[in-house]
């Protein structure tokens, strides 16, 4: 029995849980190894089973950790069920109804808690995700329209070994840089350009932001920001909360007079999933520990103007460690 596993089912014991249900693929995959391509489901008891379809069957049986049944009816399932079980809360009111039984349902975010914490393994899965991200970056020429910058860096990354692009790159130039999830389009590149770009590897994907500037006002911006971002890294370390590493960067952003121009939170964990726990935002208390990956984000953005976001993964040691290589300074 892996280590993930008997943590994940010593927590269920002291909840009292009698069994517990995951459907969403990423704690699949984090429990049994296997990233299933169609609906399973992972039912967790003293003696565990991944139930899949007979599209996964042959993969999982040689990859998954746990042993492998075909999923033919969840009505078979909804037999196993008694007592106390444990449901994500991604779980759809459906699949809910089809194996509702007579047991207690208890929503837990068991598995994603475990997962805020990475193993050796997965640190070194989001370290080469991050490699493959940042060469591929140096090797693009941000000339062009967005749609075919970002297509060059997503090539650039799928050659390099990525699955696919941890979300949908954004290259968001000019005016536009001022929307922090800005969507593609043909338009010709202009500065300043926020490039917000990801790699997958064995799953676990990386996150990075670099904003390339040109004008002397969009080098004060980016000034404010970097330094935004160097206080929130240099607050992580284990036992701060998650709350006070988002106030370092803040409070430098306000101390200019742009608090109202950060419009997002500080960062968020990063790992299977690109949005993980814990959140780097003022709503969230969780405590650092050694082993999360985190992102730390500080941006201003003058709308009808100009956007700056600066990004990097930092890994929780003894203190806040940033993984990137790649320089903050980019000019055109």
């Amino acid at each position: 029995m892996s280590k993930k596993l008997s943590g994940i089912l010593g927590k269920m014991q002291e909840k009292n849980m009698d069994s517990l249900i995951a459907l969403k693929p990423e704690n699949i995959h984090y429990i049994t190894g296997f990233n299933p391509s169609s609906f399973s489901l992972l039912l967790l008891k003293d003696e565990p089973v991944l139930f899949t379809s007979k599209l996964d069957i042959e993969a999982a049986s040689h990859i998954s950790t746990v042993p492998v049944e075909e999923l033919k009816s969840l009505k078979d399932i909804k037999e196993l069920l008694k007592g106390k079980v444990g449901i994500e809360s991604s779980m759809t009111v459906k699949t809910y109804r089809k194996l509702s039984n007579n047991f207690k349902a208890d929503i837990t975010d068991l598995i994603e808690v475990s997962r805020m914490v990475k193993s050796l393994d997965e640190i070194q899965n989001v370290k080469k995700a991050l490699e493959i991200a940042e060469k591929s970056f140096e090797d693009v020429e941000f000339s062009g329209t967005e749609n075919e910058v970002a297509a060059k860096l997503e090539y650039n990354m799928m050659v390099r070994g990525s699955n696919k692009p941890s979300f949908e790159t954004i290259v968001a130039s000019g005016k536009r840089s001022s929307l922090p999830h800005a969507s593609l389009t043909t338009k010709e590149i202009e500065s300043p350009v926020v490039v917000d770009w990801g790699a997958v590897y064995n799953g676990y994907a990386s996150d990075t932001t670099r904003t390339i500037i040109e004008t002397e006002k969009q080098e004060e911006i980016f000034r404010i920001v970097l330094e935004a971002n160097k206080k929130a890294v240099s607050a992580i370390k284990p036992g701060v909360k998650t709350s006070d590493v988002d106030k370092a960067a803040r409070d430098v952003i306000e101390e200019y007079g742009y608090g109202d121009a950060y419009i997002h939170s500080t960062g968020h964990g990063v790992g299977l999933e690109i949005h993980e726990m814990p959140s780097l935002s003022q709503k969230d208390d969780t405590t650092l520990e050694k082993g999360m990956i985190v992102t730390v984000e500080p941006g201003i953005y003058l709308e009808g103007k100009f956007g700056v976001r600066v990004e990097d993964m930092v890994h929780v040691t003894n203190r806040g460690k940033v993984l990137n290589k790649l320089s903050h300074e980019l000019t055109f």
